[in-house]
């Protein structure tokens, strides 16, 4: 249930009529951009990696390729330790990081370890691939990049408090936030600091780049639009809540929910708040990062909910109920949305009503989030498993 929702100066009596429309409209053209990615699909558009935590820098949490349900277990791989970031797939390598400080190299065909490096601290952090490097910072404020085939050390810094932060790249750099307050950007080939930003808390969130733009919301409570150049800043929205998830784009706009359970969009341009709602449930509060496709935006809460709003003005579509909370973000394979949540269960729902379609019982809570790429989905949990699907009517395909 939602309540409290605003859109800046302008009042709900005297618009409600056309909203309605609009969101009628909006819907039915997030459907056609569905379908059109499904008959894209099918023609054999080629299929691209999951190189970060969101999959774009953007931080959209859509993958390039639809993913047929029901999923068949190809592999799992024992990690060694809790596994709360996503994991990046490139080029046929997964690459995973655990709470016990190691990060690992993985066959994708088979889940064969390829390397493995130990840090003295947690990998909380999504690793991040470009360039021919892995990009991941550690709990001891360390931020590594390391050559993706042998995992031989390339450059790193030290940032003056922990990262969580999970690192996205932008022309030629690299972007990260630290419990230190700062966002940083370094030269990727190099490690070269080419600036930081200094905000009023600490840096938890992955950043977003939009264009020219970097989107951080951060422990201050306080959404902020910075120019990538030279990380001044250009705009902010102040929402006196504290945020841990990441900032999605949604055009020209930012959509982000907060630990208390609010959600907002934020325009870039001048950080004007579009509109804004709260959650009602015991509990809420969106440590997720939300999925965004066509005019379809699905948000997970601790508040033991997965949910899709319109982008455009935020009104509900659809709730599904999880037993337990969802820390991890959701992600939209074709006209499939894939969420864990701290009940073990990972979930397939359909993004148009939200109707449960496939589950699998992990045993163990699931924090990080569902990474799809090469017609697989890689996944890893609290128990330390990393489990690798793929579609069972594939698999059923090969043995005919």
């Amino acid at each position: 249930m939602f309540t409290g929702t605003s859109w800046g100066d302008e009042s709900w009596a005297g618009r409600r009529d056309r909203w309605r429309m609009n969101a009628a409209q909006a819907a039915a053209r997030g459907a056609r951009l569905l379908a059109l990615a499904a008959l894209s699909l099918a023609l054999g558009v080629a299929r691209a990696d999951w190189p970060m935590h969101r999959r774009t820098a953007s931080n959209s949490g859509v993958a390039a390729e639809a993913l047929q349900v029901p999923l068949k277990r190809v592999w799992t791989y024992e990690a060694g330790g809790s596994v709360e970031g996503t994991a990046a797939i490139v080029k046929g390598t997964v690459y995973v990081g655990t709470m016990t400080g190691r990060l690992t190299a993985l066959r994708l065909s088979d889940g064969k370890p390829l390397w493995t490096i130990r840090s003295r601290d947690a990998f909380s952090a999504s690793p991040c691939v470009a360039d021919g490097k892995v990009f991941i910072g550690d709990e001891g404020g360390t931020f590594y990049a390391l050559n993706a085939a042998t995992g031989k050390p390339v450059w790193k810094k030290t940032t003056d408090d922990r990262i969580i932060s999970s690192a996205v790249p932008a022309p030629g750099v690299i972007l990260v936030g630290s419990y230190d307050n700062h966002l940083y950007c370094f030269r990727r080939k190099d490690g070269k600091l080419m600036w930081r930003f200094k905000a009023d808390a600490q840096v938890h969130c992955t950043p977003c780049v939009v264009g020219d733009k970097v989107v951080i919301a951060g422990c201050d409570g306080v959404v902020r639009v910075l120019a990538l150049s030279n990380g001044r800043q250009r705009a902010s929205a102040r929402v006196d809540t504290n945020f841990g998830a990441p900032p999605a784009a949604y055009g020209a706009s930012a959509l982000v929910g907060s630990m208390s359970g609010i959600y907002v969009r934020v325009r870039l341009s001048d950080g004007k708040v579009l509109w804004k709602m709260r959650e009602q449930e015991d509990g809420a509060a969106a440590y997720a990062g939300a999925a965004v496709f066509g005019d379809r935006a699905v948000f997970a809460s601790r508040s033991s909910r997965v949910f899709c709003v319109n982008a455009s003005i935020g009104t509900g579509i659809w709730t599904y109920r999880t037993k337990g909370q969802v820390n991890a973000s959701p992600v939209i394979a074709g006209n499939v949305v894939f969420a864990g949540s701290d009940d073990g269960r990972l979930v397939a729902l359909n993004i148009h009503t939200g109707r449960l379609l496939w589950q699998f019982v992990a045993g163990a809570e699931i924090r990080a989030s569902p990474a799809i790429a090469y017609g697989r989905l890689v996944v890893g949990t609290t128990d330390g498993a990393v489990y690798c699907f793929r579609s069972a009517q594939a698999v059923k395909s090969r043995a005919n």
